[in-house]
């Protein structure tokens, strides 16, 4: 099974172009698909990024057709590919839209993160629905490109966060609006993660990359490197040109309750510290504390004050400091993947990851009445696959004005992960040696000058030469504005330029 090359196609200069050239009429427009399918219709269904997280995705959505399947490595791809056999197999997700147009509906993407949003924007403005897997996205403008075209286009979009639907994300909602631990202003939310390597330096060897793997497809918008197996599958979470590390893996699945309870919108400040930073990869653990306002202008189900609140996440190993108020021997990550505690004035809340098992450290059980959405068929007491997709199918095929956004919709989901990636923003900017003030509408840090400069790792080599420790560091200096601008908006290699 060898890559095919690909063919020559004016939009592979530019995405603009390339959104130009995909003859697409959105179905809706055709009196077909979009926005008008009856409940007992199917949605055609494409998947981009089938090998992992992305095949789990297609079983929870095949009441549906499947009916294209995408990946850049066919043999991780494999499986998924005999599951669908009669679903058309593609290495470019481009050639995809150019050939198969509006007999597509909906797309799901699991590809690593560089690529989320390149794919979805693409997807929305050519009048696809979109099911995205966390994080939204690799960097924080994308995510607001995201938002605004998601609202513009009207399409029906969910990220991959499936906790967000849990009845119990809900539960976590009520109690707080409801004032059951009084005004909050300090949480603390933790993962276990990273379980894939983190703090490695690129290496040196090259390696050639097997016939089943497309490379440069895999690269995608990313400054071009050799293959080397160490990236994928699975383990480009650790490096920050494809991933965004255990926080963006995992703050998804367990800030969702702390962004959605406390009304949260941009932070003002925020801050990080890690284990040994390089240019290449995530740390093995850090640290990040958000800043956030005050929230005045609160919805009529919010019966407390939302006063100025900060928000601290730890990873790898990282964890805050025990609450008087558990047992000696209660462990405070119940289900050995995450969870927070929300400190109140009046009790404190602490949940796994999700939102799931919520309970007060008083011991007091609330009697408060469920007044918001829960999305049909999910059980309590665990992350599920399978309701968080469908409720979004549910949404797909209903109309924009009579649509049931689902739980998380990019309208949320684009805002949420837009403070997850800007906890990367203040690991990676450790070196300035300072709080970052954050200009959200603006999407700017305010305290950083052109004399500013970052002092970043690059390797660090450690040996013993006749008994005696020797350190060789390498770092690189880099011009900090220039090198935040890139940051916050990537500069895509050429020929994959994100659509606007």
């Amino acid at each position: 099974m060898s890559k095919p090359k690909l063919p020559r196609r004016s939009f592979l200069k530019t995405a603009a172009a390339s959104t130009a050239g995909i003859t697409i009429v959105p179905s809706h427009v055709l009196g077909g698909r979009l926005g008008h399918i009856a409940p007992s219709d199917k949605l055609n269904i494409a998947g981009i990024g089938i090998g992992g997280k992305g095949r789990v995705n297609l079983r929870s959505m095949n009441t549906e057709n499947i009916v294209a399947l995408c990946d850049v490595d066919w043999k991780y791809a494999k499986d998924c590919f005999n599951e669908y056999p009669n679903a058309k197999q593609y290495w470019d997700w481009r050639l995809m839209f150019d050939e198969m147009g509006d007999s597509i509906d909906a797309i799901m993407i699991a590809t690593a993160d560089h690529t989320h949003a390149a794919i979805a924007a693409t997807a929305i403005k050519a009048g696809k629905h979109v099911y995205c897997q966390k994080p939204l996205t690799h960097s924080v403008y994308e995510s607001r490109l995201l938002t605004r075209l998601a609202k513009e286009y009207k399409v029906a979009t969910q990220m991959g966060n499936q906790g967000n639907s849990a009845p119990e994300a809900r539960t976590v909602e009520e109690w707080i609006w409801s004032g059951e631990i009084g005004e909050v202003k300090e949480v603390h939310a933790w993962t276990n993660r990273p379980i894939w390597p983190q703090g490695l330096e690129r290496p040196k060897e090259i390696q050639t990359a097997p016939d089943t793997m497309n490379w440069d497809l895999f690269i995608g918008s990313a400054p071009m490197r050799p293959y080397h197996d160490i990236y994928t599958p699975w383990n480009w979470r650790g490096w920050w040109d494809f991933g965004t590390g255990a926080l963006g893996d995992m703050a998804c699945h367990i800030l969702n309750p702390v962004f959605n309870s406390l009304k949260l919108e941009y932070p003002i400040r925020v801050q990080g510290s890690s284990t040994l930073i390089n240019t290449e990869s995530a740390p093995q653990a850090e640290v990040v504390e958000y800043t956030f306002p005050e929230r005045s202008l609160l919805p009529r189900a919010v019966k407390v004050k939302m006063p100025e609140a900060k928000v601290f996440w730890y990873d790898g190993g990282m964890m805050p400091s025990r609450p008087l108020e558990l047992a000696d021997g209660e462990p405070i990550m119940e289900d050995g993947m995450g969870g927070c505690i929300f400190v109140g004035s009046k009790d404190k809340l602490i949940c796994n990851l999700g939102g799931i098992n919520p309970r007060l450290l008083s011991g007091r059980k609330p009697i408060v009445p469920e007044t918001l959405r829960r999305v049909d068929n999910y059980p309590t007491g665990g992350i599920q696959d399978g309701p968080h997709e469908q409720d979004w199918i549910r949404a797909c095929k209903e109309t924009p004005e009579n649509r049931v956004q689902p739980m998380s919709n990019f309208d949320m989901a684009g805002p949420f992960n837009e403070m997850v990636v800007m906890g990367v923003l203040a690991v990676r900017l450790q070196s300035l040696d300072r709080e970052l003030q954050w200009d959200g509408p603006k999407m700017r840090f305010t305290n950083i000058s052109s004399s500013d400069h970052l002092r970043v790792v690059k390797s660090d080599a450690f040996s013993v030469i006749e008994g005696h420790p020797h350190f060789d560091t390498q770092y690189a200096n880099l011009p900090a504005l220039e090198t935040v601008e890139e940051y916050i908006r990537h500069n895509y290699r050429e020929g994959w330029n994100l659509p606007e």
